[in-house]
């Protein structure tokens, strides 16, 4: 292996270290910069989260219900990630609707406790997730999983790569980033995993699902950028859940 391609294989296993639970070599070389520069690889790794999704569904309908099939696919993904990204819509979601200002929500982002807000959230999306999974025959939803959860990665890229940081950045602290090439690797990835769902889907549904992933995450952004004036990580957890929600009601309204 050459060392251009070396380098890129430990940006995309520091990728997949930060976003999964996935067991990897011991001794990744990491740094500020290696962790900017593997953002790229954000979608991929979600494709790879959902690809194992919808192997668990595939399989698990073959021989059980399709509700129970959706939802041992959902806790495999949970399991897989860590439901770092439900932890943050849930502490997001507390902060935005609990804080009476700025500082108060992000005072609040920053405890581990869930609030009544954010569990409702977390409730809410994983019942949302669930009853529109089961909306779709197997082929349809295994598709979609490894879309949605692509697509919702690249969301989180975009809301990094525009909008600013709204906490208080250290020395010792670097705040999501990624480079320009880099925005454009993650893109392609986005583009390639919208190619196969045409395929697998069709056109409209593809449309559907990928215009609704844009609207409700631009949307969700809108609305910490007036509350906060920027995102933090739980912003970002929130927004991986929502683009990746989006995903599917796009595909279920057009069905």
């Amino acid at each position: 292996m050459t060392g251009a391609l070396r380098l890129e294989w430990q940006l995309f296993l520091l990728a997949v270290q930060f976003l999964t639970r996935l067991p990897l070599p011991a001794g990744l070389p990491w740094s500020d910069d290696l962790q900017v520069r593997s953002a790229k690889y954000y979608p991929l790794v979600g494709a790879l989260v959902g690809a194992i999704g919808a192997a668990v569904l595939g399989g698990a309908a073959l021989v059980l219900p399709l509700p129970v099939a959706v939802l041992l696919s959902m806790v495999a993904t949970l399991a897989l990630t860590g439901a770092m990204h439900e932890d943050g819509l849930a502490d997001a979601a507390d902060g935005l609707l609990g804080g009476a200002d700025k500082a108060r929500a992000l005072e609040i982002m920053r405890d581990s406790r869930i609030g009544t807000y954010g569990a409702v959230a977390l409730g809410m999306a994983l019942a949302l997730k669930a009853a529109l999974l089961m909306a779709l025959t197997p082929g349809q939803a295994a598709w979609l999983l490894v879309a949605g959860h692509a697509l919702g990665r690249m969301a989180v890229v975009h809301v990094i790569s525009t909008t600013r940081y709204a906490r208080d950045v250290g020395a010792k602290f670097v705040a999501p980033a990624i480079t320009p090439d880099g925005y454009r690797v993650a893109l392609a990835t986005a583009l390639v995993v919208l190619a196969a769902l045409v395929l697998g889907a069709g056109p409209g549904l593809t449309f559907f699902a990928m215009i609704t992933c844009i609207a409700l995450a631009q949307a969700l952004r809108a609305g910490f950028v007036a509350r906060l004036g920027g995102h933090t990580g739980d912003c970002l957890g929130a927004t991986m859940v929502v683009g990746e929600l989006g995903v599917y009601v796009g595909a279920v309204a057009w069905l």
